[in-house]
């Protein structure tokens, strides 16, 4: 396929990275770029495009651009292609409304898709056909695992567990290096050991079905060390509590952005 991409900052150039293995044909307009990643083609505005006409447009500018920038690039667009927009907090209805009512695929990636592990959510538009979602999905897989969502809720719900998940991920690890330092360890052994244990974790986790009640008991001995720790951190809920207050905040962002 002929794929154009508005824009490429840090989210779209990662992205474009995973992508250009598809085997599509990928051209990028970006004044500000100064060069494109291997096998895509960089021009810096719609005039040096010509005539050109594409299979699918990729919407990777800012969400406050898009009024001004998407119209101008909507009679490029051939007539089964689609839009695929990962501007966040950006509405398919107003995508359709800024690109002449063309058949739109959102798409939340979470910043893992950088190295190939994201997980990234597909919300298609009303008239976006089967074969459009086909080829969305199989582009972001090729950045990781993929969720196909229902509808624009479901997206913004999505957006406050996988989307900003990272986001808290980060900041346990952070507060997790801070403690193991409070009890002696120097940073960067701090950071090997907690950043370790998280990695070896997840993988375990990750290779079978068990419940993850049974994997934390596990490790728990009645009245041993990790019961103890387990005991301060959320022996009242507190953890439960502010998990549960962290995605609700940010899913309440997420429907005030759309």
């Amino acid at each position: 396929m002929n794929i154009l991409m508005i824009g490429c900052g840090k989210m779209g150039g990662a992205l474009l990275k995973s992508w250009i293995k598809s085997g599509d044909d990928y051209t990028i307009v970006d004044p500000g770029l100064e060069s494109a990643p291997d096998g895509a083609k960089l021009v810096k505005s719609k005039a040096d495009l010509a005539d050109s006409r594409f299979d699918v447009i990729v919407v990777a500018i800012k969400p406050q651009m898009i009024d001004d920038i998407l119209p101008a690039y909507s009679d490029m667009l051939i007539e089964d292609g689609y839009l695929l927009s990962i501007a966040a907090g950006c509405s398919i209805a107003r995508l359709k409304k800024a690109f002449d009512d063309q058949p739109v695929v959102r798409v939340m990636p979470n910043l893992p898709a950088a190295i190939g592990q994201g997980v990234s959510g597909i919300c298609p538009g009303p008239d976006a056909g089967d074969a459009h979602v086909t080829h969305a999905r199989a582009l972001m897989e090729h950045a990781g695992s993929v969720v196909v969502l229902d509808d624009e809720d479901a997206l913004d719900r999505f957006t406050a567990i996988a989307g900003s998940g990272p986001g808290y991920v980060f900041e346990l690890a952070r507060t997790y290096v801070a403690a193991a330092m409070e009890l002696g360890f120097e940073e960067a052994e701090a950071r090997e050991m907690v950043l370790g244990t998280l990695a070896g974790t997840v993988a375990m986790a990750k290779q079978g079905d068990e419940p993850l009640e049974e994997l934390r008991d596990s490790v728990t001995s009645k009245n041993g060390t990790t019961a103890a720790g387990l005991d301060a951190l959320n022996g009242g809920g507190d953890l439960d509590r502010l998990l549960q207050a962290a995605t609700r905040a940010a899913y309440d962002r997420a429907v005030e952005m759309r």
